[in-house]
């Protein structure tokens, strides 16, 4: 009897903690023939490093290779998360093929998370007024209410679209452009950073998971100098990274009830891309048209798919 009951009580505890409906896996490999058209900014960067991306995956893909501590470290953080660690290969290596230039070492990253740690000028906002000031208006009071850090900033970026963006508020000009470039971009050296260039708001939304799994510090958006160490230095940013694609695995598998955790080209297009969970609705709602509807690879995508043999080489 004891036996039936702890069975009954494993059987209702699985049940309120699978979707409402099937998940489909998605198989393995690229739904293109072909890669999609490469972005032009991708394009423009590998032209003033006057190397082409081949030559950039060699570079990245030789590091990798080289460095046995990192791919080690690669591993540890893929296994505390939970997925793949060629999902980690793939951002990786994504990342500097197509969006950032050549490197010859990781350590160059470890010296630059401490340079940016002794910078005490850094701090993020818009025409004097921080981040956090700015979402304590009232327009963001509903954002306040949600619980997880992804939720929380995914709304607020919502509620900046909807009422911040390209307008004028109480006598305040505000650009058309993205939350992320205003308010998260004090640095002349671009948007994201480190071994797996993230984006200071992205390791925001999900500073809470990488607490709760590491152990690592919560980040904060008035201590920019601490945030900009924790995506530099890939003792803490791989985590980070980690994070991030176990986050679109579990979005996609709930919103969208599809598994994409054995298809590392579409977790690398979603790391590439973003917007996770707008992406897993628009999927979902196609799903209801045409069930045999699946998410697809971008360009960077493809390249992991495409060479995912000789990246698993590296593991």
């Amino acid at each position: 009897m004891r036996l039936l009951r702890s069975a009954l009580l494993a059987s209702l505890i699985l049940a309120t903690t699978l979707p409402a409906f099937a998940v489909v896996a998605v198989p393995p490999g690229n739904r293109s023939k072909e890669q999609p058209t490469i972005d032009m900014s991708s394009i423009k960067r590998a032209g003033e490093t006057k190397e082409s991306f081949e030559a950039k995956y060699r570079r990245i893909y030789a590091l990798l290779q080289r460095d046995k501590g990192l791919m080690r470290s690669i591993k540890r953080s893929a296994a505390t998360y939970g997925v793949d660690p060629v999902h980690l290969v793939g951002a990786i290596i994504g990342e500097h093929t197509y969006n950032v230039g050549g490197l010859d070492s990781a350590q160059s990253y470890y010296v630059k998370a401490l340079a940016y740690l002794g910078t005490t000028d850094l701090a993020f906002g818009y025409q004097g007024e921080s981040v956090t000031q700015f979402v304590s208006r009232p327009q963001f009071e509903d954002c306040d209410r949600l619980k997880s850090a992804y939720d929380l900033w995914t709304c607020r970026e919502d509620v900046w679209d909807k009422d911040f963006r390209g307008k004028k508020v109480d006598g305040k000009s505000f650009p058309r452009d993205r939350f992320s470039k205003v308010f998260f971009q004090p640095l002349y050296a671009g948007q994201t950073f480190g071994l797996g260039q993230i984006n200071p708001l992205t390791a925001l939304t999900v500073t809470d998971i990488v607490h709760r799994k590491s152990g690592l510090p919560l980040l904060d958006a008035e201590r920019a100098p601490q945030l900009y160490q924790a995506i530099m230095d890939p003792n803490m940013s791989l985590d980070y990274m980690a994070a991030i694609i176990r986050l679109s695995i579990d979005v996609y598998r709930d919103t969208a009830g599809v598994d994409i955790s054995n298809n590392p080209g579409i977790t690398s297009t979603l790391y590439n891309v973003g917007d996770v969970k707008v992406r897993a609705r628009a999927l979902a709602a196609e799903r209801k048209r045409n069930k045999n509807a699946m998410p697809q690879e971008n360009y960077y995508g493809w390249l992991v798919n495409d060479r995912i043999d000789e990246l698993r080489k590296l593991l």
